[in-house]
């Protein structure tokens, strides 16, 4: 079919707003990374916009090189595998079985989940919680109370109702136990819920950083976001309370507290991008799937 005049300008309009909001959304990110790849005192006097004016590494050396800062991302990292593996595992076994129409006393479960997912019991009375179960000062702390995911529990729920109930029949005939069924039958049939589950609880563990300031007392056991917020609010005091932050980046020629802060925030962010793409198929389809049959 012939295009018209008309067609032409519609996907002008379609292509430049299209542009504009990739400038919009990509922009940030991008200016963050020059700002990191720039001498921190010369990037202090503003101007940078496209380039780096003043090329250096430093800031990203500075990180490194600092035990402090690589222990706290291994501790991340570990928080991040060991959590997210965690996570799906035992959200996906709880949904499988709620998910089951014999289940006794179902209709009693979900009004509480319900309102467990709207209402929280606060701080405190959690701190309270954590304290009895010894997991205060842990790296535990950051695994066992985020296990199961609500939110996500009811997506995974609606999956497996959908999953023909012929396939655990047959196994079960063949002598299958129950944990048979689920690891060996249901999980390999399940990768866009599970990559769904994965992305949610591996972005919200690599984030947290609210347990890492008030249930951690522990140096070694601090995350990499929360020595980010450390740098930034410290960096944020009036000049003469600045304290650790200023001599800190003081102590490092070509470097201030900002350029540091950006450089943190990228290394906290590449992370995640890497991760996306690859999981991004099976996101989306997990995601719709468990919100329309839900």
């Amino acid at each position: 079919m012939k295009r018209t005049l008309e067609d032409y300008f519609v996907d002008g309009i379609n292509y430049f707003l299209l542009i504009l909001v990739f400038i919009v959304t990509f922009y940030p990110f991008y200016y963050l990374i020059i700002i990191s790849l720039n001498d921190g005192v010369d990037a202090s006097l503003g101007g940078i916009y496209f380039w780096p004016r003043k090329f250096s590494l430093v800031n990203y050396t500075t990180i490194i090189h600092d035990p402090k800062w690589v222990l706290a991302f291994f501790v991340s990292v570990a928080r991040t595998v060991v959590g997210t593996f965690l996570g799906v595992v035992f959200t996906s076994m709880v949904a499988y079985g709620l998910s089951n129409k014999k289940l006794m006393f179902k209709k009693v479960y979900f009004p509480i989940f319900i309102v467990g997912m709207y209402f929280s019991g606060g701080i405190i009375p959690l701190y309270v919680v954590l304290r009895n179960l010894h997991l205060l000062n842990t790296f535990w702390v950051y695994v066992i109370p985020s296990m199961l995911n609500l939110f996500l529990l009811l997506i995974a729920i609606s999956f497996f109702r959908e999953i023909p109930a012929e396939l655990e029949e047959s196994a079960r005939m063949d002598g299958a136990s129950d944990l048979r069924i689920f690891f060996s039958i249901i999980l390999p049939i399940s990768k866009p819920i599970l990559a769904t589950m994965s992305l949610f609880i591996g972005v919200t563990q690599w984030n947290s950083w609210l347990d890492s300031a008030y249930y951690v007392q522990n140096d070694h056991l601090r995350t990499l976001t929360y020595k980010m917020i450390q740098v930034i609010n410290e960096s944020n005091l009036p000049q003469n309370l600045q304290g650790a932050a200023a001599d800190y980046a003081n102590s490092v020629a070509q470097s201030t507290t900002f350029s540091l802060e950006i450089t943190a925030m990228v290394i906290s962010i590449v992370p995640i991008m890497c991760v996306y793409p690859f999981l991004q198929k099976y996101f989306v389809k997990g995601a719709t799937i468990g919100a329309v049959k839900g």
